[in-house]
């Protein structure tokens, strides 16, 4: 993201009304109701990557569904996930407002994993799950720079922190709800994750008093963009711009996405798991390992980029969204050259492990970064929609995950491998070249996306 950069700290907060401002009380440095939307999303990361780190594994194993079948389901409900934002951005932009689209949404999502306990249910909990997500997901980080006042330089790494809390949940799911599906039982893993998504609730509504007020919505918003033709025009060329972004991030989403469904079944066919002679690292816990870094990686890479911008050569922000997707692309040859040498055989748990090290290396030059341009970019009234443009990217890029993995079985895994790196790299590509693209609209207009 663009941490350090004063740049996009100024247009982030400057984006912001001082009415949509919530009191300034802060924890950590920063406002409370960024710990309380922190906790919000970690606990519904924990729900909906517990579950995911179950799911292709409770098909094939419990339900007996065949891996083709089970691969094109798990891709099916994963874009869904990030399609039924599109109308749930919409919803809360004019309708609902954020708050009871947070509040809707993460209710109806704790029933939908709950209905994952019966096996004749899990079509219609995989659906229920999504609509309430459609809600949940682009309406709670719309709600990160309204409660930043303008000018305030916290806001340039809001996203960076909030990010964090996204991967804790995600950390924290495969090790508990991924172990009790195992050990326990397919079902004592789903409903850990129904417990799950009920705690962020009861946090989002405790921690109401710290949150922004929601902005006018519905008439009062149209008109009064309508009233600035400049702000209009800067409003469509912007979404122009951040369309053409999500559409390339979604060949990046291809390879991103196959670490729930081709690389856990990877880890389990074909990497060797023992660390001693009697205990096997658990196929779930692998999932782990993607967060963790994240909490790792995060600080060092923060102060890099600190580093950088206080000498004038912090990169722009597609030059890092590319460098991602480079990174990412290079993880997928790693893989590639491990299988290709084994032959047939297992392999070390090593490589499995040092593919997630530059995963996630890469995740955090693209994944974070994309989040706070979308953020900070979103027009008057269209913070929701705006966020879930960006969500629109992981929809297209689930759906095709989930097509390419249906060939599997029938493609050997070296060169499988060496598929996803080519997609990734070409992603990388065609963001550098968004470069100029970027430049020009911050010179054009005042209220710019952050260029850097």
């Amino acid at each position: 993201m663009e941490a350090a950069s004063r740049t996009g700290e100024d247009v982030a907060a400057s984006a912001v009304s001082p009415t949509t401002v919530a009191p300034e009380q802060s924890w950590f440095g920063h406002p409370r109701g960024l710990t309380v939307l922190f906790l919000t999303e970690m606990w519904e990361n924990f729900s909906f990557f517990g579950m995911r780190a179950l799911l292709v594994y409770y098909m094939t194993k419990q339900l007996m569904i065949d891996q083709r079948h089970a691969s094109l389901v798990y891709g099916l409900y994963t874009a869904s996930v990030f399609f039924t934002p599109i109308v749930g951005g919409v919803i809360s932009d004019r309708w609902l407002g954020r708050r009871r689209a947070v509040l809707i949404g993460s209710a109806v999502m704790a029933l939908g994993h709950f209905m994952m306990a019966s096996e004749a249910l899990l079509y219609p909990a995989l659906a229920v799950i999504a609509l309430g997500n459609g809600l949940f997901l682009p309406s709670l980080p719309s709600q990160v720079k309204g409660l930043y006042r303008p000018g305030d330089p916290r806001a340039g790494v809001a996203y960076n922190v909030y990010y964090v809390g996204i991967n804790l949940g995600s950390f924290l799911a495969p090790l508990v709800c991924g172990t009790l599906g195992e050990f326990l039982g397919w079902h004592w893993g789903f409903g850990a994750a129904g417990i799950g998504m009920l705690a962020g609730l009861v946090i989002y509504a405790a921690g109401k008093p710290y949150l922004p007020a929601d902005p006018p919505r519905g008439r009062a918003a149209r008109e009064a963009q309508a009233g600035d033709g400049a702000q209009g025009e800067g409003a469509v060329a912007r979404l122009l711009l951040l369309a053409g972004v999500a559409a390339t991030v979604v060949l990046f989403r291809i390879a991103y996405e196959q670490t729930g469904n081709t690389i856990a079944l990877w880890a389990d066919e074909a990497v060797d798991r023992r660390l001693t002679a009697g205990w096997s690292v658990p196929m779930t816990w692998f999932q782990s390992l993607n967060p963790m870094l994240v909490f790792l990686l995060t600080p060092p890479l923060i102060a890099a980029w600190a580093r950088a911008a206080g000498r004038g050569r912090e990169p722009s922000t597609m030059r890092k969204m590319a460098t991602g997707a480079a990174i990412v692309a290079v993880s997928y040859l790693v893989l590639a050259g491990a299988s290709f040498a084994a032959h047939g055989d297992r392999v070390s748990w090593i490589w499995l492990a040092a593919f997630f090290a530059l995963l996630t290396a890469g995740e955090l030059f693209i994944l974070p970064v994309g989040l706070g341009l979308f953020g900070s970019a979103a027009p008057a009234g269209m913070a929701a929609t705006t966020i879930a443009l960006w969500f629109l990217a992981a929809f297209f890029g689930n759906l095709l995950a989930g097509a390419l993995g249906s060939l599997w079985q029938v493609i050997d895994h070296g060169w499988f491998f060496m598929i996803l790196a080519a997609t990734a790299a070409a992603a990388g590509v065609v963001l550098l070249r968004f470069e100029r693209a970027v430049a020009r609209i911050d010179d054009r207009f005042p209220t710019k996306p952050p260029r850097s």
